[in-house]
């Protein structure tokens, strides 16, 4: 038997909900993508010093969003499907799923939160390492390996230099510094503020989805407790 009056109402606002959930998921799969083929992280990230790569921490971080996008979407789909159908077992299915998706998503804001930090400090410290090399003054191909890295890191970002070692920096301001093409004038904001600055840019995009992703996932496990109970109620009695 078919529910009725509110339930019904219930039911498509459930369906609704479900679709705004499908269609999120589809931009979390998209600024996942995004994140992962940008080409300012992708630049810095594709670095390799002294056989060392760039810190991954940030890839890691995406190919999960990856996969969380990915589920949402298949999740999504179940709660859409369920609603039409007011099948109490795909309802009951997509409820155990959607707790299971919200659990992992508080967890990974808290270690989000947590490790804000994480990913600029692991590449400035990797740009430390080769700016130190780099204003070596015996020419080695130690030091020629450590300017081509410092040059991929201001021609992207359009900085120079760490900010707080004058001494050392005319030397890298002289020789690996790009110049801004309008005055060509040397730049001089310090790589340490846009290495930070570039993710916590991202990290805002990515919290601000989760906090949108995180109010429809409270209201469809309401709307499906809700559905459920009415189509229980609502089924013929033996």
């Amino acid at each position: 038997m078919a529910v009725t009056g509110c339930s019904l109402c219930i039911k498509y606002m459930l369906f609704f909900f479900n679709f705004i959930f499908w269609l999120a998921g589809g931009v979390i799969l998209g600024i996942a993508l995004w994140l992962r083929h940008d080409t300012q992280t992708s630049n810095l990230l594709m670095l390799n010093f002294e056989g060392n790569q760039a810190p991954g921490t940030f890839y890691i971080s995406v190919y999960v969003l990856i996969a969380v996008g990915a589920i949402m979407m298949f999740v999504g789909f179940l709660g859409c499907y369920g609603a039409i159908q007011e099948s109490q077992c795909l309802l009951g299915t997509f409820f155990t799923c959607l707790v299971m998706l919200f659990a992992c998503e508080v967890a990974a804001g808290i270690w989000g939160f947590i490790n804000r930090e994480t990913i600029s400090t692991e590449l400035i410290n990797f740009y430390d390492a080769a700016y130190i090399k780099a204003v070596d003054p015996v020419d080695t191909p130690t030091r020629q390996a450590a300017s081509k890295v410092m040059v991929a890191f201001h021609d992207t970002l359009e900085c120079c230099g760490k900010g707080d070692d004058n001494a050392l920096f005319v030397t890298v301001q002289t020789t690996l510094c790009p110049h801004k093409k309008a005055e060509d004038a040397l730049i001089s904001q310090s790589c340490h503020i846009k290495l930070r600055d570039l993710f916590s840019e991202k990290l805002h995009v990515i919290g601000l989805a989760a906090l949108a992703i995180a109010v429809i996932m409270i209201f469809e496990m309401i709307f499906t407790m809700v559905l459920c109970c009415s189509i229980r109620n609502a089924a013929p009695a033996y």
